[in-house]
């Protein structure tokens, strides 16, 4: 009885306080999927949590030795029902938590995410958004991120902005040592990988900022690699592409023609 109501108690906490809080938020629709799995987590986890921190603490007090000479407790021989019960309802718990990530995992484009399945595990994503989604390119390098839209005649740009409301076709891939693509509030995260092409979509859902990081150990000056990018309403976003063009169009004359991957070049680029 005491678990029940210290779980009660702790669920609605959870509720009120860390669900309106709980990472990475609903910027996206790929963030929004993946905070309502995290509260879900939360909400089945934290009644777990309170069990056994209840039961550390009646076992503390209930079977302490009592004062005088030190003597056998008496013999513990179990409690079928409760094993069973224990063993059973966290196997469910299991079961029902692989189910819902795999549904995750494979849902449809058509489905209420939308956005395809892609999350950053390789060329071939499990389903594509249809559509026509932006396309682009995440070029990591030692110590920054560069971003290549080859929708646009494969414009290479140091700063990222996408369009509101529209997909957003993810390619990760690297040109010297492995990295990763962290654009947090976005719900993505894929590792740049020399040679590979990473996939991952996103659909923005309203303009503002966003937090974009080197997530995997990369050299000297790893924790460099930070940078905010803009979600931009869709006039002001082709206005945007077209003026980097325009400015840029001189050094995409010089650029290597546009590829999936890339290799590294020892000699020219060192970690």
């Amino acid at each position: 009885m005491i678990w029940i109501v210290l779980a009660i108690v702790a669920d609605v906490l959870v509720v009120f306080l860390v669900d309106p809080h709980m990472p990475p938020g609903r910027f996206t629709k790929a963030a929004s999927n993946q905070t309502e799995i995290n509260n879900l987590l939360a909400l089945i986890m934290t009644p777990i949590g309170v069990g056994v921190l209840t039961f550390l603490v009646y076992a503390l007090v209930c079977f302490r030795q009592p004062p005088g000479p030190l003597q056998d407790g008496p013999p513990i021989r179990g409690h079928r029902r409760l094993q069973t019960g224990w063993v059973g309802l966290t196997t469910a718990i299991v079961l029902v938590l692989a189910i819902l990530g795999t549904a995750e995992l494979i849902e449809t484009p058509n489905s209420r995410a939308g956005a395809g399945a892609g999350g950053g595990q390789g060329p071939t994503p499990i389903s594509s958004p249809a559509g026509n989604p932006l396309q682009v390119q995440v070029i990591a390098q030692q110590w920054q991120f560069t971003y290549r839209f080859p929708q646009y005649g494969g414009v290479e740009t140091f700063s990222l902005a996408l369009p509101v409301g529209r997909t957003v076709e993810f390619h990760v891939t690297s040109i010297d040592v492995i990295h990763s693509f962290w654009a947090y509030q976005l719900g993505v995260k894929a590792d740049a990988v020399p040679g590979a092409d990473n996939i991952a979509f996103a659909t923005p859902r309203k303009p503002g900022l966003f937090e974009i990081r080197c997530a995997e150990l990369c050299g000297l000056w790893h924790g460099y690699m930070y940078s905010r990018g803009h979600v931009l309403p869709a006039a002001g976003w082709r206005r945007w592409i077209a003026r980097v063009q325009k400015a840029n169009a001189p050094a995409t004359h010089y650029l290597p023609k546009y590829a999936k991957a890339y290799y590294p070049a020892p000699t020219q680029r060192g970690g």
